[in-house]
């Protein structure tokens, strides 16, 4: 079975529309939701500034892996929806069960809400990508 790469124009209209929601969407949850969650919860656990090049570089990369894994693989836009979800569930899972495996006193809470929010987010932005970069037999 022949495999037909997706055109490189199609990766980039995926990789950009997903960068754009992905920013949109999570600046949301960092201006508006987060800060009083997390400070909430677990403060003693906070940096006293964020690390920009430790932002970006997982944007970067996270985004890629949005693209790779849900994205171009899907052919339909539920597809994409669920593969990003199941995406997002995983990742932001890895992370907060680490967290909760290796912290002292890591708040359930945290993990439950951060694992949830990454399974919202990652398969709006996923479906967003999809609709904006989809085959052109969909468009």
């Amino acid at each position: 079975m022949t495999q037909v790469s997706p055109p490189p124009g199609r990766i980039a209209r995926a990789y950009g529309a997903a960068f754009l929601a992905f920013l949109a969407i999570d600046a949301v949850w960092l201006t508006q939701v987060g800060p009083d969650f997390y400070a909430a919860h677990i403060a003693s656990h906070m940096a006293e500034a964020v690390n920009y090049t430790a932002a970006a570089l997982f944007y970067l990369i996270y985004i890629a892996g949005i693209v790779g894994f849900a994205v171009l693989p899907s052919v339909t836009l539920r597809g994409a929806l669920v593969r990003g979800a199941c995406l997002g569930f995983v990742a932001y899972g890895t992370y907060d069960m680490t967290a909760l495996a290796a912290f002292n006193n890591w708040p359930v809470i945290v993990t439950v809400v951060d694992m949830a929010w990454g399974t919202v987010l990652t398969g709006l932005v996923a479906a967003a990508s999809w609709w904006v970069a989809r085959p052109r037999e969909f468009a």
